[in-house]
């Protein structure tokens, strides 16, 4: 309320990651500001939303949009499931949209009085993958199954993008680098999509994140990329 207030007669701007209107949030305090008579201007900018079409899929073949939360202990939903679903039996692609975990509170910390947050967190293409494996495990109707074929995405309109193609099973264990990560779960290919995407198929040669040690098994779905990190972050 107070933003809302002030900019009936300040300038008072709200800055996003990624186009301002991809979100309901945004469009949610647009209308809440209209409402107390304050003038909004939105100012677009460059989403994943358009970048995706980087790996050759047609925007146009795409369907609902998906968001992927990281699970843990005592929460591991599945109802981004039945977007999938509804996409795959209208042979529409699936954009899946990666959990980012910032100025998380750190529990422990302020049960000892202090004001701490935990780093960063970015979640994988890997992690997703074996959530969506996970929650097809428990669903099992197909539409996330290892022979799905998905693109993972990384860092996208940067010169370090990365851009790998394959089953779920063949991008489980792809090294995609350092964060933002996106997912696509593809539908129907048309010819043109597969003759675009035939550069990014995964091979024998694609860079592998190394196995996990006895002491790390686990950590990569729980922790994901966590800054500070020795990768370039873009």
């Amino acid at each position: 309320e107070a933003i809302y207030q002030e900019a009936k007669e300040s300038d008072v701007a709200l800055l996003v990651v990624g186009d301002p209107l991809c979100a309901t949030t945004h469009t949610d305090i647009i209308i809440r500001a209209r409402e107390t008579g304050a003038e909004v201007q939105v100012i677009h900018n460059t989403s994943v939303m358009g970048a995706v079409a980087s790996c050759g899929l047609q925007l146009y073949q795409f369907g609902q949009t998906v968001s992927i939360p990281f699970f843990d202990d005592k929460w591991r939903p599945d109802s981004f499931y039945p977007k999938i679903a509804y996409n795959a039996i209208g042979k529409m692609h699936t954009l899946c949209l990666l959990d980012i975990k910032v100025k998380e509170p750190d529990f422990q910390a302020m049960m000892r009085g202090q004001t701490k947050f935990m780093p960063p967190r970015f979640m994988t293409v890997n992690t997703c993958i074996a959530q969506l494996l996970e929650v097809e495990e428990r669903i099992g109707e197909g539409h996330c199954a290892p022979d799905v074929m998905g693109v993972g995405l990384a860092r996208l309109g940067q010169p370090t993008q990365c851009i790998v193609a394959g089953t779920l099973q063949e991008l489980l264990d792809v090294d995609f680098g350092g964060p933002l990560h996106s997912f696509v779960v593809c539908g129907e290919l048309h010819d043109l999509e597969r003759d675009y995407l035939a550069p990014y198929m995964v091979t024998a040669e694609t860079p592998r994140l190394p196995p996990p040690t006895p002491d790390e098994d686990g950590a990569a779905e729980e922790g994901d990329e966590v800054l500070p990190g020795d990768r370039d972050i873009f």
